[in-house]
């Protein structure tokens, strides 16, 4: 059997070729991004843009796909590009070690994201959020952006939803407030009715099974939409 024809038998030959034939630009490869990433390679999604300046750090592997003890200290974009190409290795990827923050103009006017059918946001700062929100919005392309995943541990209580209709998340109710004064409205995002756990800790509490459902139900989200279009 091939690589692509389980899928074939569930979205056919049509559908395989137009993910082929698509092009995603994902922003942060970390416990969402890089679940994100994974399955959209595994749908076959022919060109994958990853963007992420950080490296693999020890505390990473209770929830990021691409966290081992064999990975740990290297560029995180490196490590994302080897498994993306070992899973298709037809896949055009295009890696960026570097952060996409609105005071760096340099870093920020490398990226074309009319180049793509599809944005997403799984970073956590708020600027580098909006910043990616408002290009896309400016460029006529499609955009799902992650809410906080941190502090929870009932992975069924995500949604997608415009982000209007967000409740309870705390990074969804600045981001409400920050689109709205741009005149931004109905973008998509992933978001959590769970009430977060309390931690006694600045540093938000993890686990392995609810940053990658999160991640796997914007990948999945992000695919229908295309085959629809």
């Amino acid at each position: 059997m091939s690589r692509t024809e389980r899928t074939e038998l569930l979205i056919g030959k049509t559908g395989v070729e137009k993910l082929a034939h698509s092009a995603v630009l994902v922003f942060g490869i970390g416990g969402v991004g890089g679940y994100v990433t994974e399955a959209l390679a595994r749908a076959g999604v022919g060109c994958l843009g990853i963007v992420d300046g950080d490296t693999v750090s020890e505390s990473n592997i209770n929830r990021q796909i691409i966290a081992t003890s064999q990975t740990v200290g290297r560029p995180k974009t490196e490590v994302m590009k080897e498994r993306i190409l070992s899973i298709n290795p037809n896949c055009r990827v295009k890696d960026a070690c570097c952060f996409y923050l609105p005071e760096d103009e340099e870093v920020c006017s490398r990226f074309r994201f009319a180049e793509y059918d599809y944005v997403i946001d799984a970073v956590d700062m708020v600027s580098a959020k909006l910043a990616i929100i408002e290009k896309s919005v400016q460029e006529g392309v499609p955009v799902i952006s992650s809410m906080g995943t941190g502090n929870k541990l009932d992975p069924s209580r995500f949604e997608i939803a415009p982000i209007e209709k967000t409740s309870v998340c705390p990074l969804a109710r600045v981001m409400r407030r920050e689109l709205r004064q741009r005149e931004i409205s109905g973008i998509p995002v992933l978001f959590s009715r769970e009430e977060p756990v309390k931690n006694g800790s600045r540093t938000p509490g993890s686990i392995s099974f609810v940053p990658s459902a999160a991640g796997l139900l914007i990948a999945g989200y992000v695919v229908n939409d295309l085959l629809r279009r």
